[in-house]
């Protein structure tokens, strides 16, 4: 009868080991997965400050190009206002579109092209986008790996049971939006 006893006890503590273990896994992926998107927002920031900078060397040469200033600075205003990746995934592709369209306008005007803060804020600007990829494929896989932990069993049970909620991808819309723009003028 006293063996059958510490038989259940140790059962018992077995099993809340397992819980606590899986249980931490999950603790740690989740901050992981959090983590990996503060690095995301830290290089947006880092674009959403190049842009005004931007925006201001291209009106020097650009005058009678309104219509895109405030296209860009709208778009940027939406997507340092976006709150979830689905929300932010969405605002950077009407950035990006937007970008794309100052990039054009500063064809037409070769003394832009060559002007020196432009060129560096070209370089940084791409220089970021490329950081952005890597840290959203950083991102995109932790949460893939929090994802599958909270969908196979038996951590999906622990995980319904405290209720862990799977995180959302940060994915770009359309082949076109998934790379980089490129932003290169002369050759």
């Amino acid at each position: 009868m006293l063996t059958i006893f510490w038989v259940l006890i140790g059962a018992a503590a077995a099993l809340v080991l397992w819980v606590i273990m899986i249980f931490n896994s999950l603790v740690r992926l989740k901050n992981r997965t959090k983590e990996a998107w503060s690095d995301i927002d830290v290089q947006l920031k880092r674009r959403y400050d190049l842009i005004p900078n931007l925006i201001a060397t291209v009106k020097g040469y650009a005058e009678h190009e309104d219509r895109v200033f405030t296209k860009v600075t709208e778009a940027r205003s939406q997507a340092i206002a976006a709150k979830d990746p689905k929300e932010q995934s969405k605002a950077e592709n009407m950035l990006t579109g937007t970008l794309k369209t100052l990039f054009a306008v500063a064809e037409n005007y070769p003394e832009l092209k060559a002007n020196a803060n432009f060129l560096e804020l070209q370089r940084e600007l791409s220089d970021t986008e490329n950081k952005v990829q890597a840290a959203r494929r950083f991102y995109n896989g932790n949460v893939r790996d929090f994802n599958i932990k909270t969908e196979v069993f038996p951590s999906s049970i622990i995980a319904k049971t405290f209720k862990f909620k799977q995180f959302e991808l940060f994915e770009l819309e359309g082949e076109e939006e998934k790379r980089a723009p490129k932003v290169e003028f002369g050759k």
